[in-house]
């Protein structure tokens, strides 16, 4: 049997690595592009810039809206100029309890999730928590399901026991700007409370919660207002959550026109 050259042998070695790495090569090249996707997270949602502060003192007394996202423990309050509602300002939840999901029963410790509103006779500027707003719970969705509880707050104190507790510099800020709405026309403000912010992502990340059937009732409002920048309507049919359909129409556009103008110079 003829033995093939030590040298021979040495080069075909060689060449078979180098083919191997220009074939490893080529599937990095077109693997690499795909893995970095695939590695790299979803960008979160930009969130709202929050108008001027001057902007901001000005508009003491437009109608307001709040929105409320438990995991993120934050509170971000809007005022409306023009047809939109504008962020105003953005704050941190001190405290709440019991976790993510709704609240079912008087003792359960949980504060409330859903579409809620607040009239004038809903604050308490007295209140043993410095200042407090009742989100009205239970609404017409809880008492279908005979949830039970009263007196879920939005209040000062920093302490929580089935409420959205504030610092009393927070409070004090939002509870002036609820009061100063109401008493300047705005017939109730609307409270929206989410687990989380709604995005497709999060839902797909929370997609086993024993609350998810509930949480896709939510989802529509956190959209609407996301695209419109309104607060939805909300309206409740055979135990659940049904949302205004169709894009909101212009009330008084003149108005609305000098309202962006203001906020032009303003900005």
């Amino acid at each position: 049997m003829q033995v093939p050259d030590a040298s021979r042998v040495i080069v075909l070695f060689t060449q078979g690595i180098h083919s191997m790495g220009k074939i490893a090569l080529l599937f990095a090249m077109i693997l690499m592009p795909a893995l970095s996707m695939a590695m790299t997270p979803e960008p979160t949602q930009q969130m709202s810039t929050p108008v001027s502060k001057e902007l901001k003192k000005q508009l003491l007394g437009t109608p307001v809206y709040i929105q409320i996202f438990k995991e993120e423990r934050t509170l971000e309050l809007y005022g409306k100029i023009g047809n939109e509602f504008r962020l105003l300002d953005t704050y941190r939840i001190c405290n709440f309890s019991g976790g993510l999901g709704p609240k079912r029963r008087e003792g359960d410790f949980k504060s409330p999730e859903g579409f809620y509103s607040v009239r004038l006779n809903q604050l308490k500027p007295d209140s043993r928590f410095y200042r407090a707003i009742n989100v009205g719970f239970p609404n017409q969705y809880d008492r279908e399901h005979a949830y039970t509880g009263n007196y879920l707050m939005i209040h000062g104190d920093c302490k929580s026991i089935g409420c959205y507790a504030m610092t009393d510099a927070y409070m004090d800020e939002i509870f002036t700007y609820v009061n100063a709405a109401l008493r300047n026309g705005q017939s109730e403000v609307n409270i929206s409370i989410f687990p989380f912010r709604m995005t497709d992502a999060n839902m797909q990340r929370h997609r086993y919660s024993t609350y998810a059937s509930f949480w896709r009732e939510l989802q529509p409002g956190y959209a609407w207002f996301a695209k419109y920048h309104q607060p939805p309507t909300v309206n409740v049919a055979s135990g659940s959550y049904v949302m205004n359909s169709g894009s909101p129409a212009i009330v008084n556009p003149e108005a609305a026109s000098k309202s962006f103008l203001a906020l032009s110079k303003a900005e």
